[in-house]
């Protein structure tokens, strides 16, 4: 995996200029200097990834216990780190590290709340329905990085991180619905 001084003055470059213009061919720049097409797999997944971080800024936004707010500034960075590592093909920036720490998120988040009979529907409190666009977008992350994993080697990592995230929005949508004095809104059989 790559890791010289080269890649990461790369990796430190920032944008002066937003319209470029080199994209109206519907290719794209990719982090070490290649170009690619606008609708690859790695585009793909780049573009989910960043659609579910834009999704956790509009969560951000919400009425949010600290501790949550925190964790999900901290993911986003992490999804910031994703998004790198997917623009540099061969790069490595999310660490098992990190997956780890969603793991304990999740010990912490769910040891408190009750056990699940039935099925929830995405929605309670509107912090929490956004949770829970949050956790589709996720997924869909996710699957995007498994096709592009199919076709070119990629970290682990990333993918294991995506996996346990979304398990993670999924519990904080039953934490957020509880700190705004609701509850889950269960799924009723043959209504």
């Amino acid at each position: 995996m790559l890791d010289s001084p080269t890649q990461e003055t790369r990796m430190g470059h920032r944008l002066s200029k937003i319209a470029t213009r080199t994209g109206d061919a519907g290719t794209t720049g990719l982090g070490d200097g290649s170009r690619t097409s606008k609708d690859s797999l790695r585009i793909a997944a780049i573009g989910d990834v960043d659609e579910l971080n834009s999704n956790l800024g509009v969560l951000l936004t919400e009425m949010l216990p600290d501790d949550v707010r925190s964790a999900l500034l901290h993911i986003q960075h992490d999804l910031f780190d994703l998004g790198g590592e997917l623009s540099i093909p061969g790069y490595v920036l999310v660490k098992p590290e990190q997956v780890l720490q969603l793991d304990e998120w999740l010990d912490h988040y769910n040891a408190n709340l009750p056990r699940l009979a039935e099925f929830i529907l995405p929605g309670g409190s509107r912090a929490a329905a956004v949770a829970h666009v949050c956790r589709t977008v996720c997924r869909r992350a996710e699957r995007a990085l498994v096709a592009l994993g199919a076709q070119e080697a990629l970290n682990e990592a990333p993918r294991q991180y995506l996996n346990r995230l979304s398990d993670l929005l999924f519990v904080l949508s039953r934490v957020l619905n509880r700190a705004g004095g609701g509850s889950d809104v269960l799924w009723q059989r043959g209504r």
